[in-house]
């Protein structure tokens, strides 16, 4: 009776003590130095899971933005290290703050950096090599993808505020994207080390030549590396903002196109790395839960969902909910015939793109659009087209398409075009734009420039009106003063839901 009653007794202990002795999920954190390519000395957080058992655990990697350290992602890694058991080292970029080494532009350096912080998480933090993803935001993202490329461990990558085509972001269409190339300079300055490539792009940069930076960045773009990252079967997330005045979306929906393997884009309101903010941060966001949830499924392997979900999601850019389509929106929609028309070069309008970083952010946390003043575009030196009313408003959902006759009469001449939603008093917001420079005087150009695509709700009795300009402040403008051009018979494709 006694030896029953002791045996109960531990019983019943074990019942209420063990559960209260087993630790909590948790997380912990370290700062290390890892060495990187060539023994660089690469300083990250490293935040292990409690409470999850010996391991090993799943692996994610997150390198810093450009001129950001590697504080950057500490919230977000706390949050999946506590709530999904993943070690996450989160570490300063190559040449920015205390980690060494110096600024190659993503290249062949900070990109082997990257398998070589797998490499010591594997070795010293309970890491599971075999279950490997990366994630980051801007620079970050951007290694992300390549490294996706360059190492087969890695089986899922999230890209958010990411680009695709180094030349296509910042000289789209042959026009410098002046104000992001000059607060990326300014970053690489002020933060870190420019190493010799870098360098070179400045003095490019500064003496007019920029046109010589481009052969370096098909080796720095995911979009040269498309085959193997398919061959790979990585799994992608993309995710960037409508606005993102440094790397604007049209690359990345196309690049999405391109990927066989598993795959989901997010087109949201907002600038620059605006959208996914809060989110690194460990604050609630949208983007970031669907991180969290890729990688589970894809790093983790477990069954989520998420895979047969529809893996297009677009945010509407004037406001509204999330939408969810089976692939990148179908060009149908409106076609508008443009009439020829002769402008002045080398003067500017009230019609511009805004202000990079600002405009973008104004329209995604505010709904405040980059907005103009019809009635006050000079006709003398802006050509305006009105297009389509629409009494019952319209959703525009993928990317408008310009095709042009253009002849100008300088060399050199940059043009801007700006689709706008316009009210009927002709105050209009911006819908989405285009630069695009041509060359050649007196030469007729019959171009297909696709403008940035959106997702865009069109109020009921508004129409939407195309103006296209000589003059812009956010990019480095090559019109000569006085010129003119002369556009012939031309039209717009509206894509329309």
């Amino acid at each position: 009776m006694r030896r029953s009653l002791v045996l109960t007794a531990v019983f019943l202990t074990s019942l209420f003590i063990t559960p209260a002795a087993i630790a909590a999920p948790g997380h912990k954190a370290s700062y290390q130095t890892i060495a990187g390519v060539g023994g660089a000395p690469i300083k990250g957080f490293v935040i292990e899971p409690t409470g999850w058992g010996s391991g090993p655990f799943p692996l994610l990697v997150m390198p810093s933005s450009w001129a950001i350290n590697n504080i950057e992602y500490v919230g977000a890694a706390a949050k999946l290290a506590k709530e999904s058991g993943y070690v996450v080292v989160s570490y300063t970029s190559r040449g920015f703050w205390d980690s060494g080494g110096e600024i190659d532009i993503a290249g062949p350096d900070t990109v082997g950096d990257v398998s070589k912080v797998i490499d010591w998480a594997v070795a010293n933090a309970h890491a599971d090599g075999t279950k490997v993803g990366v994630a980051g935001i801007s620079y970050g993202a951007g290694q992300a993808l390549l490294s996706a490329a360059a190492d087969p461990r890695v089986k899922a990558v999230a890209a958010l505020s990411t680009w695709t085509d180094l030349a296509r972001s910042l000289y789209p269409n042959e026009t410098v994207n002046k104000q992001a190339v000059e607060v990326l300079l300014t970053a690489a300055d002020l933060t870190g080390r420019p190493g010799p490539v870098l360098k070179e792009a400045k003095a490019a940069y500064n003496a007019g030549r920029f046109h010589e930076v481009v052969p370096i960045s098909a080796g720095r773009s995911a979009a040269s590396k498309v085959a193997q990252i398919n061959a790979n079967g990585t799994a992608v997330l993309l995710g960037n903002a409508w606005n993102d005045g440094i790397f604007a979306p049209g690359q990345v929906a196309d690049f999405y196109g391109q990927l066989t393997g598993p795959k989901r884009l997010m087109l949201s309101p907002g600038d620059h790395a605006t959208a996914e903010l809060f989110g690194a941060a460990g604050l609630p966001n949208d983007i970031w839960e669907s991180t969290g949830r890729w990688f589970n499924r894809y790093v983790k392997g477990e069954s989520n969902g998420i895979d047969a979900e529809q893996p297009v999601r677009l945010k509407p850019n004037n406001g509204g909910a999330w939408r969810s389509y089976p692939s990148w929106p179908a060009p149908a929609g409106d076609t508008v015939a443009l009439d020829g028309k002769r402008i002045f070069a080398g003067w500017p309008t009230v019609a511009d793109s805004g202000t990079v970083l600002l405009s973008g952010a104004m329209q995604g946390f505010f709904n405040i659009p980059t907005g103009v003043a019809l009635p006050f575009v000079d006709r003398n030196v802006a050509a305006v087209w009105n297009g389509p009313s629409y009494p019952n408003g319209a959703t525009i959902a993928g990317t408008p398409r310009l095709q042009v006759s253009v002849t100008p009469s300088a060399e050199k001449t940059s043009l801007f075009a700006y689709l706008y939603e316009v009210g009927p008093l002709g105050l209009g917001a911006l819908v989405t734009h285009k630069p695009f420079t041509v060359t050649g005087a007196g030469i007729t150009r019959n171009l297909d420039i696709p403008l940035e695509p959106t997702l865009w709700d069109v109020a009921r009795g508004n129409r939407l009106v195309l103006v296209v300009d000589t003059v812009d402040p956010r990019y480095l403008t090559q019109s000569t003063f006085g010129s003119s051009v002369t556009f012939g018979a031309s039209s717009l494709k509206i894509p329309r839901n």
